[in-house]
C-alpha cells in the first residue's frame, strides 16, 4: 500500500515508516521536525519506496499536495508535550484538533478514505473501571492534550459517518522504546546523568501506569488495520500489567547501576491532568490475535539503553 505518515520524522513514526518499508509499502513520511529528529529517517531515506516531505499539518496548502496519491494515513503528528499543556494551550488545540481536521479535509479533497489516529488513554481521565475497556463512560476532561485528542476522535467518526472514511482509533498507554525522546524514563535518565546521586519525582511515586514497547505499538496498528473491515474502530493498546513509578525507578537505577536518593514533590498527581491510575483493557484487540512481546519492565531497560547509546537524544531536548 502508498502509506502516508504524519509524524514521519518522529519517535513512533518513524518507527512505523521503518516497519512498513520492511514489508514492501510505499511510504511518504510528513514531519515539520520541530520535535522529530532526522536521524531517526536516515536509514529510511536510502529506500527508493520511501519519501521524506518536510512540512506542517497546519500548512492546508502544502499538506494536500503531498498527501495525494496515497491508499492510507496514519496521523501520529501531535504535540507530544503533555505535562506543559497548561503553559500553552492553544498548541494542543492546533497541533491535535485543527491539524487532524487538516489531514481529514486534505483527505478528502484527495479522495482518501482509510485513516488510523493516535489518539491517548488519557481519554478516559480517571476512571472507576480498571482495565479501562473502550466502552468505558467519558469523565470529566482534566488534561488540555486528552482533551484535544478526544475532539480529534470525535472529528474521525463524524467524518466516518459523514463521508464514509473507515478510522481506526488507537488508545495508546505511554510508549517506550528506542527511539524515545520524552517522557518519564527520559526525565529521570537525564537528571541521572547529571547528578547519579539524586532522582527528582514528580508526585509520590505511588502512581501506576502502564506502557507499551514501540515496536508492539506499530505491530498493534498494524494487525487491527489486516484484520478488520472497512468502518470505525476503536482500539486500547497497552500492556497486560501496570508498574508504579517507584518501580519504574527501581528498573531504571538498577540497569544503571545507580543508588541515588529519591525526592518527591508529594501528592497522587505528578501534574494537573496527571491520572494517577492508567491500565486499559486489550481484549478487544487480543481476540484479533495480537498480544505484546515485551514486559514493562523490558521495555524500560531498552528503553535506557538506547538512550545512553544516544546521548545525542539528550541534547537534541534540551
Amino acid at each position: 500500500m502508498r502509506a502516508f505518515v504524519t509524524g514521519g520524522g518522529g519517535f513512533i513514526g518513524s518507527t512505523l515508516a521503518d516497519r512498513l518499508l520492511e514489508g514492501g509499502h510505499e511510504v511518504t513520511a510528513y514531519d515539520n521536525f520541530s520535535t522529530g529528529q532526522r536521524s531517526f529517517v536516515e536509514a529510511a531515506r536510502r529506500n527508493p519506496r520511501y519519501r521524506l516531505v518536510e512540512g506542517d499539518v497546519l500548512d492546508e496548502r502544502n499538506l494536500l499536495a503531498a498527501i495525494r496519491g496515497h491508499e492510507i494515513v496514519f496521523h501520529l503528528a501531535a504535540n507530544a508535550d503533555i505535562k506543559e499543556g497548561l503553559q500553552h494551550p492553544r498548541r494542543d488545540l492546533e497541533q491535535n484538533t485543527v491539524a487532524t481536521l487538516n489531514v481529514l479535509e486534505a483527505m478528502r479533497a484527495a479522495g482518501l478514505k482509510r485513516i488510523a489516529f493516535a489518539s491517548t488513554g488519557s481519554v478516559y481521565g480517571e476512571p472507576d473501571v480498571f482495565p479501562t475497556p473502550e466502552t468505558c463512560p467519558f469523565p470529566v476532561q482534566t488534561s488540555l492534550y486528552a482533551a484535544s485528542k478526544l475532539a480529534g476522535e470525535g472529528l474521525l467518526s463524524a467524518y466516518a459517518a459523514g463521508f464514509g472514511f473507515s478510522a481506526w482509533i488507537f488508545r495508546f498507554v505511554s510508549i517506550l522504546g528506542e527511539r524515545y525522546t520524552h517522557g518519564h524514563v527520559f526525565d529521570f535518565y537525564k537528571q541521572l546523568r547529571k547528578d547519579p546521586t539524586r532522582l527528582r519525582i514528580l508526585g509520590n511515586g505511588l502512581q501506576r501506569k502502564s506502557y507499551l514497547y514501540v515496536q508492539d505499538c506499530v505491530d498493534a496498528m498494524l494487525h487491527a488495520i489486516a484484520h478488520t473491515q472497512a468502518g470505525l474502530h476503536i482500539f486500547n493498546l497497552g500492556a497486560d500489567e501496570y508498574v508504579t513509578v517507584n518501580q519504574s525507578v527501581a528498573v531504571i537505577t538498577r540497569f544503571l547501576g545507580l543508588s541515588p536518593q529519591l525526592g518527591y514533590t508529594g501528592g497522587e498527581r505528578g501534574w494537573v491532568g496527571d491520572s494517577p491510575f492508567i491500565f486499559l483493557d486489550t481484549r478487544k484487540l487480543r481476540a484479533t490475535g495480537w498480544a505484546p512481546t515485551l514486559t514493562i519492565a523490558q521495555s524500560v531497560e531498552r528503553t535506557v539503553a538506547w538512550l545512553v547509546k544516544n546521548p545525542e537524544a539528550l541534547e537534541s531536548r534540551a
